[in-house]
C-alpha cells in the first residue's frame, strides 16, 4: 500500500498525558513499561485527544477534509484563537507520512521537534505507545522520553516490518508522524 506524504505542516491541540494526570498516568506507565517516559506526546485519540472535540461549522475552511483527519488544522492562527481559553494542552505541527525531515518553516521557529509516531491510519491508536507493544518489530526502550521515535528511517523500518508481520492486525497499518511541539515560552 502507498503511504500518503504530506509536505503542508498541519496544526491539532491535544491533551497533554504525563504526570499530572495522576493514577491514570501511573497505571499507564505501570501497564505499557515506558519508564523512560515523563509523559506522552502523541496523536493517539485516546491517549492524547484533541481539545477542539467538537466539529464547528466555521472550522470547516480551515481543516483538513479527509477522513479521519477532520481534527487538524491548515491554519495556525485560526487555530490558536480557537484556543485562547483553553490551558494545559499541547499545541503540535505535524507532517503525514515524510520521506524526509521535515524542514520547518521559520514562521514556526517556535515548534520544536519531539519525535516520530506510528498512528493507525484511522487515526486512533499509537503502535508505539497504546497497542500493547509488538516486541517483535519494536523494543520500547527505543522511544524516547516523551514515547517516540528518535530517526524516521527507524520508524519508516517499524510502519513497513508492522505491515509485513501483522497484515490483518488494525493497529499495525500506521502512518509515520513527524511531530514538532510548540515551546512552552511562559
Amino acid at each position: 500500500m502507498q503511504s500518503l506524504v504530506q509536505v503542508q505542516p498541519w496544526f491539532i491541540a491535544t491533551e497533554q498525558f504525563g504526570p499530572g494526570k495522576g493514577s491514570a498516568w501511573e497505571n499507564y506507565r505501570s501497564w505499557s513499561g515506558l519508564c523512560q517516559a515523563d509523559e506522552i506526546v502523541s496523536l493517539d485519540s485516546m491517549l492524547c485527544p484533541t481539545v477542539l472535540s467538537e466539529i464547528k461549522d466555521e472550522y470547516w475552511p480551515y481543516i483538513v477534509n479527509e477522513d479521519f483527519m477532520l481534527n487538524f488544522f491548515t491554519d495556525l492562527a485560526f487555530l490558536r484563537r480557537q484556543l485562547t481559553a483553553i490551558e494545559d494542552r499541547n499545541l503540535l505541527c505535524v507532517y503525514r507520512n515524510p520521506t524526509e525531515h521535515p524542514a520547518l518553516p521559520q514562521a514556526l521557529g517556535r515548534f520544536e521537534f519531539v519525535g516520530y509516531d506510528l498512528v493507525d491510519v484511522q487515526g486512533g491508536a499509537s503502535a508505539l505507545t497504546n497497542c500493547g507493544g509488538f516486541p517483535d518489530v519494536l523494543d520500547i526502550t527505543e522511544l524516547n522520553s516523551r514515547g517516540l521515535l528518535t530517526r524516521l528511517p527507524r520508524a519508516r523500518e517499524i510502519q513497513e516490518e508492522l505491515r509485513k508481520k501483522y497484515p490483518e492486525a488494525h493497529h499495525a497499518n500506521c502512518h509515520v508522524w513527524a511531530i514538532f511541539r510548540e515551546a512552552d515560552l511562559g
